[in-house]
């Protein structure tokens, strides 16, 4: 039997101890941070990312905003802090855009209503 088989069982009985709120936000996080790194707002010049893919970023930004709007009852004082964040993604995406979306249209906007 492998080592990682033998951590299995622990791994799935970590899970089931933690609390919903922290596995909702940890997904909430770490969309986050990948639609930045989608964004290109690692690095110092957004434009000239080599990481950028706006299609990318539209998709994750597009769950995130999905994910903070089923759980909002969910989360409590993380509420505010992922809602905000998930703008800051969303306002980043139209600057980035050529051709910005209309109000309503952006990436998450069906769920969120419309970021200015």
């Amino acid at each position: 039997m492998s080592e990682a088989s033998l951590n299995e069982p622990e791994t799935v009985r970590e899970l089931a101890d933690i609390p919903a709120v922290e596995v909702i936000s940890r997904a909430a996080v770490m969309l986050m941070s990948s639609a930045a790194e989608k964004l290109g707002l690692a690095d110092e010049d957004p434009d000239s990312s080599p990481r950028r893919d706006l299609d990318e970023a539209r998709r994750v930004i597009t769950a995130l905003a999905g994910l903070i709007t089923a759980s909002v009852e969910y989360l409590g004082p993380h509420a505010g802090p992922l809602r905000e964040g998930l703008q800051s993604l969303q306002r980043a995406f139209r600057e980035s855009s050529a051709h910005p979306d209309e109000p309503g249209k952006g990436p998450g906007e069906k769920y969120t209503g419309p970021v200015c």
